[in-house]
């Protein structure tokens, strides 16, 4: 009887098996086709707001087409604060101890190296620290492994990244070589390779994090710089005269072996142009970044006003000229009409081979600076407090990518800042395309297409004839925004 029971039940066992089989085979298919047709790349929000938080990690200044890019994963962490080192070197059996225990100041369990945010890296280690940057590499005492980094502050952009030196920190052993120059102070490790030589990268990818993560050793600290070009290094002397007191070292092709008591490989990096208080040593924010500014190029306009530099004059308007791409077709026409509303009127055009100290000063002479979008418009920098940054939004629904350049770190800056958007009559591209055109009539199509679609209908091949009415209204409001 028992025998007969159990084989009614086995084909109901079995039948039950494979009922439940199809149903996790269903829910795997199912999981399958949402996460490959229905999924978005980021949780809710509208596709306008996706797709520009998707452009926003793609956003460069430099004129070379390459692919987009894809956003890095990891998540912003708060930056340590740096003290200066001893004047000694730290003993390897104590640096040994506190790699185990966190160490000092560091959080417990903190790697050697570490994502400071999406875009940067930082390696920190004190005790018998031996550079041999002609071999690109550190030798760390109290470290067990190797780890490797690029000191350079866009990690999440792979274009750039491919074009900065990598440096090895490995174990100090006996194959290590002997010191040949001792440094009583902390070393710094970065690269002005990656987009450096454009202004807006110099400014986001490593002046605005080396400020950040310098500004505390208070002048005790020795450079090293990977990539280094002579001719930048000129061009911005007068700042890292604010933040080292030694001469930056060529550490690529330096052929001694520097010795220090700590190194710091990497400046970190919080927000395009910008600094964020809550993260950064002692919680500078970037008016301190500016007031080094104003320090290294001696700059003795503190505010803007509307009577011009003496307080009794006429508002000085700085147009910033381009001689390529994004134009001003009228340029004439609008430095007359500025100046018969009673503006002094200034037109420079800043390239590589501009002296920075010399521009700066015409900068910090300017009420009212006013640009179509692009990197000269990172000369905000030096704009008196209260002045006003006019950004020339050229056509083609980029609203959100001047946004995240120049609108939001202006306010920061202490800049009243203001949009002028183009109409696509001022526009040339209406003489470039059919008016059905996909380009004039649906620019969001053509970001769906990737950065190098957008920038080559928007950014590359678009000139600005300004209507003279608007820009005498934009004018107007700049100057009631005046203090």
């Amino acid at each position: 009887m028992k025998s007969s029971l159990r084989s009614r039940q086995e084909p109901r066992r079995v039948s039950n098996g494979v009922i439940i089989g199809a149903m996790l085979l269903s829910l795997c298919v199912l999981s399958i086709v949402k996460a490959r047709y229905c999924a978005t790349p980021f949780a809710g929000g509208k596709a306008e707001d996706q797709l520009q938080e998707q452009m926003n990690n793609s956003i460069r200044m430099e004129t070379d087409e390459s692919p987009a890019r894809t956003p890095g994963e990891e998540e912003d962490e708060e930056e340590e604060v740096a003290s200066a080192a001893p004047a000694v070197p730290t003993p390897p059996a104590v640096v040994a101890a506190a790699a185990r225990t966190g160490g000092g100041k560091k959080k417990k369990g903190k790697p050697t190296c570490y994502m400071t945010s999406k875009r940067s890296e930082r390696c920190d280690a004190s005790g018998d620290i031996r550079v041999d940057g002609n071999r690109s590499t550190i030798y760390v005492s109290g470290i067990d492994k190797e780890w490797k980094t690029k000191p350079y502050a866009r990690y999440h952009d792979p274009v750039a990244m491919a074009v900065v030196r990598e440096y090895t920190l490995k174990p100090l052993g006996a194959a290590a070589p002997a010191c040949t120059k001792n440094h009583s102070v902390p070393g710094f490790l970065f690269s002005n390779g990656g987009f450096s030589g454009n202004l807006y990268h110099d400014y986001t990818d490593v002046l605005v994090p080396l400020f950040i993560s310098t500004h505390q050793f208070k002048g005790e600290v020795q450079f090293l710089l990977s990539a280094l070009k002579p001719w930048w290094v000129a061009k911005f002397t007068p700042f890292f005269r604010q933040l080292t007191n030694y001469d930056v070292i060529d550490v690529d092709n330096d052929r001694e072996v520097h010795c220090f008591p700590r190194i710091v490989a990497g400046a970190t990096f919080h927000k395009d142009m910008g600094v964020d208080p809550a993260r950064s040593p002692g919680h500078v924010s970037v008016v301190d970044f500016k007031r080094a500014l104003r320090r290294a190029f001696g700059l003795e306009r503190a505010a803007a006003s509307r009577g011009g530099a003496t307080g009794r004059g006429k508002p000085r308007l700085l147009i910033i000229s381009r001689r390529s791409s994004r134009r001003f077709l009228n340029e004439r026409e609008m430095a007359a009409a500025a100046a018969a509303m009673g503006f002094d009127v200034r037109v420079a055009e800043p390239d590589q081979h501009t002296d920075m100290a010399t521009f700066a000063r015409l900068v910090n002479s300017a009420d009212v600076m006013i640009g179509v979008h692009g990197a000269g418009l990172t000369n905000m920098v030096f704009l008196p407090r209260g002045a006003v940054l006019v950004q020339v939004v050229p056509f083609g629904g980029l609203e959100w990518l001047t946004r995240v350049t120049f609108k939001d770190p202006a306010k920061d800056m202490e800049v009243s800042y203001m949009d002028y958007n183009v109409q696509l009559e001022e526009s040339s591209l209406i003489d470039q395309y059919p008016r059905n055109h996909q380009v004039l009539t649906d620019p969001y199509a053509v970001h769906k297409q990737g950065w190098d679609a957008l920038k080559a209908a928007y950014l590359d091949k678009q000139n600005i004839r300004m209507d003279l009415d608007r820009f005498r209204a934009t004018l107007r409001e700049a100057l009631s925004r005046l203090p």
